[in-house]
């Protein structure tokens, strides 16, 4: 396996706002016509979100030995920053680019034309809606529905009986978040598990998450028992919250597997964390647009399985990295 020589070197994009861009050094692996390798661009939504950061470390430590010199775009968390940049991936004649889009409809209009351009289009952890989906070649992700319907039978499980709960979704507009609420409320519908409130978040963010949670004891108090939570770093900010407040026996269910939710289901503050593997993630993307640019069958939907770690099995998993 050939490795990259030097370092990846931050290079100041001034094309229309685009973001700080980080390339892959020029000893990829051959890949593309002649000794070039394939040029892939991974546009997270923001490199400030640990999971895409995570990610874009993933597609830089494996993209070379499979024959791509690697780009990341940081979208900072801006739907008309991401966009100019997929145009921007397109006037600098990009093989391939990967999407964890800001905006699941407003990056439509952009990825459309980068696939007219003959760009191979994959979608990263957030896919588009069913309706849009030939604007992209590739999805890769999980199924959140699943996460979401998965968060509804801890809860079911923990709370026989029934319980008040209230639910802190991410980053509106974005497609984890929309079916991770969606396939959650599909799930406890006709069980005894009441939703008190639930309230979307403008990021990623813990501290808008820690906010959100601080109104909602300030509403419903002792009446809430449990949270669901679309992130495992959101969490971290429901249980500073609670803290905060007094309130010691929530039970708490959140998505992703990072450290912060391993640290939290090994301490006892959160009941369960379901967790996406993003490293096994971004080698099916390389793997799959490797497939589409050789004009290779393929499969557009790449869905990677999910675990719920919890503290009865929590030791059977490898302590995650991000």
């Amino acid at each position: 396996m050939k490795k990259i020589l030097g370092i990846f070197v931050l290079v100041s994009v001034l094309l229309c706002g685009a973001s700080p861009l980080f390339a892959g050094g020029s000893q990829a692996a051959s890949g593309g016509s002649g000794d070039k390798p394939y040029r892939i661009a991974f546009l997270p939504g923001s490199m400030a979100n640990e999971s895409q950061a995570y990610s874009a470390k993933q597609f830089q430590k494996l993209g070379p030995s499979m024959g791509f010199d690697v780009t990341i775009l940081d979208g900072r968390a801006d739907a008309q920053v991401q966009a100019q940049q997929v145009n921007n991936c397109v006037a600098q004649k990009f093989d391939v680019i990967f999407v964890n889009p800001n905006d699941v409809n407003g990056i439509v209009p952009s990825l459309t034309a980068a696939k007219r351009a003959g760009v191979i289009v994959g979608l990263f952890s957030s896919d588009l809606p069913p309706a849009n989906a030939g604007s992209r070649d590739i999805f890769v992700g999980v199924n959140d529905n699943e996460a979401g319907e998965t968060a509804a039978q801890s809860f079911i499980r923990q709370f026989p009986g029934g319980a008040n709960i209230v639910e802190i979704g991410g980053q509106s507009g974005h497609d984890a978040a929309i079916k991770r609420h969606d396939g959650f409320n599909a799930a406890i519908r006709g069980s005894n598990i009441n939703v008190l409130d639930y309230k979307a978040c403008s990021a990623w963010s813990t501290s808008e998450a820690m906010t959100i949670m601080e109104d909602m004891i300030t509403k419903y108090g002792n009446r809430i028992q449990g949270v669901f939570c679309h992130w495992d770093n959101g969490a971290t900010g429901v249980i500073e919250a609670a803290k905060a407040a007094g309130i010691s026996d929530l039970f708490i269910v959140a998505v992703d597997g990072c450290r912060a939710g391993f640290d939290q289901v090994n301490a006892g503050t959160q009941g369960s964390s379901i967790m996406q593997n993003f490293a096994a993630q971004a080698k099916v993307s390389l793997e799959v647009a490797l497939k589409a640019l050789k004009k290779e069958p393929f499969d557009a939907v790449n869905l990677v399985p999910l675990d719920d770690i919890n503290k009865s099995n929590i030791d059977r998993f490898e302590y995650p990295e991000w």
